[in-house]
């Protein structure tokens, strides 16, 4: 398969008459009646997408009605090749006609030597000299547990930084790492006072109230004195764990210039630096790993979604000085995901031959073109931004009392009707961020130049619906 890229056309994708569209209804099905009885209160997605999938292929899907949609969420930015791609496929059915083991704990195969080879291959070369890697359970959160043991045992020292903002997972140590207060409240205690949150380098909400290049020496001038103030209150700690692009919490890259600061003064505390990139890696953002747009090495590399080519996979990487955990200190019963490693192999070696993470740069660039053309219509879309194929649109109420660097509020009730507008129209959106304001565009890699061309004409008719509607 060939990615096809192409330059930016110089007319917006929304000028000129809109033609006629087929607007889906979304009556209750028997299947989605049947998940609403009998699941937990805790389900999610099916509350904003309510579809009950048949059969996918690439970036589509169609659901039990026969209705096909383009999928910008895919799998959370677990499917960089998108749905049933051939390679993946291939590898799945490779395994089970040479009647592989497909379940070995932490016992070693060709198939699971040679995923270790190829993601080794994948980063930088002064990493993978010094790598060691740590398979986890299924999950990412899980993966983040292990980085957390790993950092804790290796340094003797217990607290961790993290940042506001912040999303490493849904299990009781990651839960106590994540920015947002709604998961945590009803839990009461999580891991109490080993964590220690510091402010995002988020530059249209400066938490500082500066933004640009004075927010950037503001925030790592912060960090340095909360590490050397002896009356700063906080216990040197073991690591901190960054999101070099903030998903979850509204598609927020992190300042170049921050990232190397970062490293920089963690690097001298002797703290370890933590990075997670369970949704923004393999070429996500236009690097294959979203730390390299900075040139920095991480000390720990938490890795998921994408890494098991669409099946359950997790691991660690971090560098040998940290590995002084005992013979099973961090474990888990489907760490030999053996069809997973011969997928997640076939996708590394697919993303490496065809520069997919170029690819997404060039796509990216193309789609973000398009947001910026409909912002100069729509002033509702008040910050558009994120790395290569993890974009974000921050919603905002052009009408609203300006904030300290001039920017109007967040619109908390535009979102989620543009996400409904979106579906109707056959594309598949998630949103994030503070109050659920972004809408987020995360679809598979393999996406083409006329594909980004036709989920940008269709967010503009049903951003164009959503505003109209208010």
């Amino acid at each position: 398969m060939s990615v096809a890229t192409s330059r930016i056309e110089d007319a917006p994708v929304h000028a000129g008459p809109a033609p006629a569209e087929t607007l889906y209804q979304f009556d209750e099905t028997p299947l989605l009646a049947r998940q609403r009885q009998q699941e937990s209160n805790a389900r999610s997605y099916p509350r904003r997408i309510p579809l009950a999938l048949k059969r996918a292929k690439g970036i589509y899907v169609e659901d039990v009605e026969g209705r096909r949609f383009i999928d910008c969420l895919a799998g959370a930015g677990t499917l960089a090749l998108g749905h049933n791609h051939p390679v993946v496929i291939q590898a799945i059915e490779q395994v089970l006609s040479d009647e592989l083991p497909l379940h070995t704990l932490d016992l070693t195969t060709p198939v699971k030597d040679q995923f270790v080879q190829d993601l080794f291959g994948l980063l930088p070369s002064a990493l993978a000299r010094e790598a060691k890697i740590q398979f986890c359970g299924p999950t990412g959160t899980d993966a983040v547990e292990a980085a957390l043991k790993l950092v804790r045992t290796a340094t003797g020292r217990s607290t961790v930084l993290s940042f506001q903002g912040g999303y490493h997972g849904m299990s009781q140590g990651a839960l106590s790492l994540m920015g947002s207060l709604g998961p945590k409240q009803p839990l009461g205690a999580l891991l109490g006072n080993g964590v220690q949150f510091l402010p995002y380098p988020y530059d249209y909400r400066c938490p500082f109230g500066l933004g640009g290049a004075q927010g950037v020496r503001v925030n790592l001038h912060y960090l340095e004195n909360l590490l050397n103030d002896p009356e700063a209150g906080v216990l040197l700690p073991a690591a901190v764990i960054v999101e070099v692009v903030q998903g979850e919490g509204g598609v927020i890259p992190a300042d170049l210039d921050w990232l190397r600061g970062l490293r920089r003064i963690t690097e001298q505390a002797g703290v370890a630096l933590i990075v997670d990139e369970i949704q923004s890696g393999f070429g996500r953002t236009g690097k294959m790993f979203a730390f390299e747009h900075a040139g920095i090495i991480p000390d720990v590399v938490v890795m998921s979604k994408a890494i098991g080519g669409s099946l359950p996979l997790a691991v660690v990487v971090y560098r040998d000085w940290l590995d002084t955990w005992l013979p099973g200190a961090h474990a888990g019963t489907f760490r030999g995901n053996q069809m997973a490693m011969a997928a997640g192999s076939a996708v590394m070696r697919y993303l490496q031959a065809h520069d997919l993470a170029g690819h997404a740069a060039v796509m990216g660039e193309r789609l973000g073109e398009h947001l910026r053309s409909l912002q100069r219509d729509f002033p509702q879309l008040g910050d558009i931004r994120g790395r290569g194929l993890m974009l974000g649109v921050e919603l905002v109420d052009p009408d609203g009392t300006l904030d300290t660097q001039g920017h109007p509020p967040v619109h908390r009730q535009l979102a989620p009707r543009v996400q409904r507008e979106c579906l109707k129209r056959g594309l598949i959106l998630e949103l994030g961020g503070r109050h659920g304001s972004v809408v987020r565009f995360l679809p598979p890699l393999v996406i083409t130049a006329t594909e980004v061309d036709q989920v940008a004409e269709i967010f503009g008719r049903a951003l164009a619906a959503a505003v109209a509607g208010l």
